[in-house]
């Protein structure tokens, strides 16, 4: 399995990771330290040193409850780190955002992809992406972040996120969006509970039905700490072992602030996964 990231291609037969950099004040676990474009750079590239193959740049917090910041002050905050990352490396960057202006704006900065909770459901989205010819990941929420904790309810919580997921995945392809340039992300933390978390993890295998790159974002989420009673910077051996069960379950690309220790973890997964698979 491949994903296509602007000229260069994702070879997915192994699993890989995704560096999370907010530049936003009021994240839940990093908020406030990339705020200064040199701090941001120095950070992407330790963690593209020590094994992400994507930078995730986001500028406008989507942790439970976070209020909605201005266009023009997203676009303040994310441009001149893209900017700054492109200038020096030669890592693909995604850009974490909604909003089409912002997607255009960073893409023009140096960004090969767009990482977007709203799926592409943004007036807009859909359109930007297609002209762009950027990579896209879907991801799932139930609701939005100022309200999307507030007693989120599923039948069937990873058939409910399928469904959505398929109808997503055929819009793309009906707007012209190559399937080569699409990762789902079924949005643990996005609309859902501890318990939905835990049981959408145990299920992740079914996923795979849809034949498509599966990137999860479970690092320092709440669940974790709600598991192991850690707060958000203490969280990191729960990430870990909740990045193998994923990857266990057929995920393809890990989103973690914790680059070098889930990178190595992986390895270990993926060389037992392979001589499981030889035997």
């Amino acid at each position: 399995m491949q994903l296509r990231l602007g000229p260069r291609t994702l070879d997915l037969d192994r699993p890989q990771v995704m560096g999370v950099l907010n530049i936003t004040p009021d994240s839940f676990s990093d908020g406030g330290r990339f705020l200064q474009v040199d701090d941001a750079t120095r950070q992407a590239e330790r963690m593209q040193a020590a094994g992400a193959v994507i930078i995730d740049v986001g500028g406008e917090s989507t942790r439970p409850g976070a209020e909605r910041i201005s266009e023009g002050e997203e676009l303040d905050r994310v441009i001149p780190v893209i900017e700054s990352i492109s200038g020096c490396s030669d890592v693909s960057i995604s850009i974490d955002t909604s909003r089409p202006a912002v997607m255009r704006a960073a893409v023009a900065a140096g960004a090969s992809m767009i990482n977007d909770i709203y799926a592409l459901r943004q007036e807009g989205a859909m359109e930007a992406a297609l002209q762009l010819g950027t990579a896209v990941c879907l991801v799932h929420m139930q609701g939005e972040p100022g309200t999307m904790q507030h007693q989120p309810d599923y039948k069937d919580i990873p058939g409910d996120i399928l469904e959505f997921l398929s109808h997503r995945l055929a819009a793309c392809r009906n707007a012209g969006i190559e399937p080569d340039r699409i990762v789902i992300d079924p949005g643990f933390g996005f609309g859902k509970t501890h318990e939905h978390n835990v049981r959408l993890l145990a299920r992740l295998e079914r996923f795979q039905k849809l034949e498509m790159p599966l990137l999860v974002g479970l690092s320092r989420k709440s669940t974790l700490g709600y598991l192991t009673g850690k707060g958000a910077e203490d969280r990191l051996s729960p990430g870990i072992a909740a990045a193998v069960l994923a990857v266990e379950r057929g995920a393809n690309i890990v989103r973690t602030h914790d680059v070098e220790p889930t990178v190595d973890a992986l390895k270990i997964a993926y060389a037992v996964m392979q001589s499981g698979k030889n035997q």
